[in-house]
């Protein structure tokens, strides 16, 4: 019975590190958003702490030495046991009392056997007694707290939290991606999302010169291999970025996010090879993309022709 109590109080000690886990990431968490006063006064509190302890240290050393003292000045003391031993006796090892004949072994021996190997049914430590002890008190006051009382929250609601808090994080990272994709960063967006995206913005934005299939009109044809500024991702989005005034192309940096300009920039790719109604004689020069600058043409004439 006493070992199954020993077991038990292990099992408790090993669900201590999952806790403190989710502690200490919420204790980071919270240092993380405290401002300069808040650690100041954080550290200040600590630094009590920690005299605090120094002090008890130094009480317990001179209570010692004062123990110690009156011992050596009253022999009759010497005989006694010291503080330390009497609180190790009773709060930490026990007092063990020596097993002397076969007799008393005998009823000491455990009523198990494994291989001819027994062992003596020694008594539980005091100190592994209080913990497991404290293992039960501590299960009764976390299942009234959080199971009956329902003032914390259950694992589940953790969870879903963190869930929450990780989608508000990944939408912020997902926004400063966005607003830093420029000219020197921006690459070919060939998803559905994107291209579609870019079609509306297009058709919104850019069909009066360049006319909703990208057949060009006051603005040059987009749907031929010949370029003014040339055909490259980045090329295209610097033009629409920064545009050409001399040549009547405004700049929309102002009004288009980047990633706005990437999905419209993208989609103009695509229009590469179509056949639009009306075509503009071609301008400027013909662009041959490297392997990198290349959009997969398959694949994004079918994007546009599901669109």
């Amino acid at each position: 019975m006493k070992k199954t109590f020993a077991i038990l109080a292990l099992f408790g000690l090993s669900s201590f590190p999952v806790l403190a886990q989710t502690e200490n990431s919420e204790w980071f968490a919270q240092m993380q958003a405290m401002d300069s006063g808040q650690l100041t006064l954080l550290t200040i509190l600590g630094m009590v702490l920690l005299v605090i302890v120094i002090l008890l240290v130094l009480m317990v050393y001179l209570m010692s030495f004062i123990a110690e003292v009156l011992r050596r000045e009253n022999p009759e003391l010497a005989s006694e046991p010291r503080w330390w031993d009497s609180f190790k006796e009773r709060y930490v090892t026990g007092k063990v009392d020596a097993v002397g004949g076969k007799e008393e072994k005998a009823k000491l021996m455990s009523d198990h056997s494994y291989d001819g190997i027994t062992e003596l049914d020694n008594f539980m430590p005091p100190w592994l007694q209080w913990v497991f002890i404290g293992t039960i008190l501590f299960a009764i006051v976390y299942f009234v707290n959080y199971s009956v009382l329902g003032n914390g929250p259950t694992g589940v609601e953790e969870y879903q939290e963190e869930m929450r808090l990780e989608a508000i994080a990944a939408d912020l990272r997902k926004a400063n991606q966005a607003a830093a994709i420029d000219e020197n960063t921006v690459v070919f967006d060939e998803s559905a999302t994107a291209v579609s995206a870019g079609k509306t913005l297009f058709e919104t934005n850019c069909a009066a010169c360049h006319a909703a299939d990208g057949g060009g009109g006051v603005g040059p044809n987009l749907t031929d291999e010949y370029w003014l500024h040339g055909g490259s991702i980045k090329e295209v989005f610097t033009v629409v970025k920064y545009g050409v005034i001399e040549k009547g192309m405004i700049p929309w940096q102002d009004q288009l996010s980047p990633e706005e300009i990437q999905q419209v920039s993208s989609y103009i790719l695509t229009l590469k090879g179509t056949t639009p109604a009306n075509p503009k004689a071609p301008q400027g020069e013909p662009f041959s993309a490297s392997p990198a600058e290349a959009a997969p043409m398959s694949d994004s004439t079918t994007v546009v022709a599901s669109l």
